[in-house]
């Protein structure tokens, strides 16, 4: 009897050690990944592996709120069951126009020892995992996290492709940090950063034959833009919080919100480069469109004279000669940058909107962003940081005709920084204005939110290039790793594409290489730099390729690359495929490319360089369901279909 008993008890307790372990997991719904969760030593921890082989060691979660410390001495509360997540959601502009998730969700509230509540919220997709902290508690007492204790801890045999974040105040007229610097390539996980403030979003890791692709989306304005810590010993990388000095004046730099209170989610794409590249993680995390008109917003390509004429060509008379190049063109777009309110003036801006509607073209204006955190000199400043002067001056140049602004030169990733970029997109949906900023954070899926933000620089662009040499020298390895970093979940204003000269620089990728980028680069609005004067030196069939670049695309494919070092992408564009090939590698690569999406019997054009790099070779080509490249160091080639 007592043997009998002892069998029973035993069998009851392997039964309930294993409902409490398939409680602690969560698995996608094609079951290739796998979460679990547990509870040691009082620390939640978290683990991810794909088809059964571990990409994330275990992992920490938890905050410390105030005095509240939700990260040790926890007890498990409850676990909810697993519910299934379906949204479909469409964008105006981006790399993907219709967008279905699906993604299988569990929550799990964790007490400490005062019974204070942390709830975390993860959802598992096929391309990744998404996971979110709910404060839960009294109502209208306000917090501030202190320490955010999430960590992604790999295998010490993994690789890292990072981008390090300046320090605040630093750089020309204390204008950083913005996102600028250049990536760390196929490094060890746990290599310092260069930089001691810490490496940036997204950053791409590669653990044991999978890519992951870490960033964060839904961030609003209570809560604060988070990065990687400097250092990750034995390869955990450690959530942490931008500087004090980060902050609008006067407002919090941590985040400081009452209860119910929720971070944003923390997002990372998972698979085969193919998978990551793909991923729509980041708008699909991302905060719902709010409610506002749209029908304003129309992306396309924009003519620019700041890129190579800089200052100087902002007046009258050049701006005019590029609203002329647009239209020429079929751009939808000019911008007129920085100093143009002296320049040129109100009254002759005024005119110059005239004359551009007139040819259907829009046009938008530079802003400083202002306030304390910077001494840039560059003007119109100090009239977007008041609400009632933001939406005064917002008022006065939609009045004008002007369709966008562009604004330079924030201050960090502070929460009260967020709360103005967020002010700003508010007040700009509100008078019908595009928005693009510079100088800036990372957008984190806030094209979705606020439709009529079209693009974001958070990128070593191509200004740089006509600022120094040793950049311009090894930019080439740069362009090809932004298709598996910094563009993947959101719009990049790197200002792409030189075909003629760059005034004091030597240009070492070659023509075909700055064309491709126009399909490489997603942007909501396509700055691109190449002069009227430049553009006119160009075949014809290079003229009428940029005439008919589509304004947005349909749909995005990888077909074949490596992180800095080259990349093949393939997008849909006004119902044609365009393909886009650069190579960023020191050594030729012969390409062989999978095209059995497409239709095999349309005519396609292939825009490669000449042998000596002197010019394009055009021709046209057959490419049944396959077609072979060969691409020699820093060139490139575009093959689309032909209307």
């Amino acid at each position: 009897m007592k043997k009998i008993t002892l069998i029973v008890c035993l069998l009851i307790s392997c039964w309930a050690c294993s409902e409490k372990k398939e409680d602690m997991t969560l698995q996608s719904p094609d079951g290739q990944l796998i979460l679990d969760v547990k509870l040691e030593e009082g620390k939640a921890l978290y683990h991810l592996s794909r088809k059964g082989q571990e990409i994330l060691e275990w992992s920490h979660l938890g905050v410390m709120m105030g005095n509240v410390n939700l990260y040790e001495g926890l007890t498990l509360g409850s676990v909810t069951g697993v519910s299934e997540i379906k949204d479909q959601y469409t964008l105006l502009h981006g790399k993907k126009k219709n967008i279905t998730y699906l993604g299988k969700e569990k929550h799990y509230t964790f007490l400490n020892k005062e019974g204070a509540k942390l709830s975390v919220i993860f959802r598992l997709s096929n391309d990744g995992l998404a996971f979110q902290y709910q404060f839960i508690g009294a109502e209208g007492k306000e917090y501030t996290i202190e320490d955010e204790m999430t960590t992604y801890n790999f295998p010490e045999t993994a690789k890292a492709w990072m981008q390090p974040i300046a320090e605040v105040n630093t750089g020309w007229e204390s204008s950083n940090p913005s996102y600028e610097e250049e990536y760390q390539m196929g490094v060890p996980v746990g290599t310092v950063s260069p930089i001691s403030s810490g490496w940036v979003y997204p950053a791409l890791f590669h653990s044991n034959d999978t890519w992951l692709l870490i960033s964060e989306a839904g961030l609003g304005s209570d809560y604060c833009a988070t990065r990687l810590h400097a250092e990750s010993p034995e390869g955990e990388y450690a959530v942490t919080f931008p500087s004090d000095e980060e902050a609008f004046p006067g407002g919090p730099a941590k985040p400081t919100s009452t209860l119910p209170w929720k971070s944003p989610w923390r997002i990372l794409a998972v698979g085969d480069l193919g998978t990551v590249v793909e991923s729509t993680l980041g708008t699909d995390m991302a905060k719902p469109q709010i409610d506002m008109t749209t029908d304003f917003i129309e992306p396309g390509q924009a003519a620019w004279s700041w890129a190579l004429g800089k200052d100087q060509s902002i007046t009258y008379d050049i701006q005019k000669d590029h609203i002329d190049f647009a239209a020429k063109m079929n751009y939808e777009h000019c911008l007129i940058d920085v100093n143009w309110d002296t320049t040129i003036g109100y009254d002759k801006i005024a005119e110059l909107v005239a004359y551009a509607a007139d040819k259907g073209v829009k046009v938008h204006l530079w802003y400083n962003s202002a306030g304390s955190w910077n001494t840039t000199p560059y003007h119109p400043r100090n009239m977007l940081v008041e609400d009632e002067g933001r939406m005064k001056e917002f008022q006065r140049i939609k009045e004008m005709g002007v369709a966008g602004v562009k604004i330079d030169f924030f201050g960090g990733d502070g929460q009260s920084m967020i709360g103005y970029y967020h002010a700003i997109l508010k007040d700009a949906a509100a008078a019908g204005l595009m928005v693009n900023f510079h100088g800036t954070t990372l957008p984190r899926g806030w094209q979705r939110t606020y439709p009529h933000l079209m693009t974001m620089e958070s990128v070593k662009g191509f200004e740089m290039i006509t600022f120094e040499q040793a950049f311009a020298d090894r930019v080439a390895a740069h362009c090809a790793v932004l298709p598996f970093t910094r563009n993947v979940f959101d719009p990049m204003d790197f200002t792409p594409m030189s075909l003629d000269e760059i005034p004091n620089i030597d240009r070492k990728t070659s023509k075909a290489f700055e064309l491709a980028l126009t399909v490489m680069y997603e942007s909501g609005i396509q700055h691109l730099a190449e002069t009227p004067e430049g553009t006119a030196k160009q075949p014809q069939e290079i003229i009428q390729y940029l005439q008919q670049l589509p304004a947005t695309w349909e749909d995005t494919r990888f077909l074949e690359g490596y992180p800095g070092e080259f990349a093949v992408l393939a997008r849909k564009g006004e119902g044609r495929w365009y393909v886009s090939g650069i190579n960023g590698a020191v050594e030729s690569k012969s390409i062989q490319l999978d095209l059995s999406f497409v239709d095999a019997s349309s005519k396609w054009l292939l825009i490669t360089d000449t042998a000596d790099k002197a010019s394009f070779d055009i021709k046209e080509v057959n490419v049944g369901e396959g077609y072979e490249v060969n691409l020699s160091a820093n060139t490139g080639f575009v093959l689309f279909q032909m209307k």
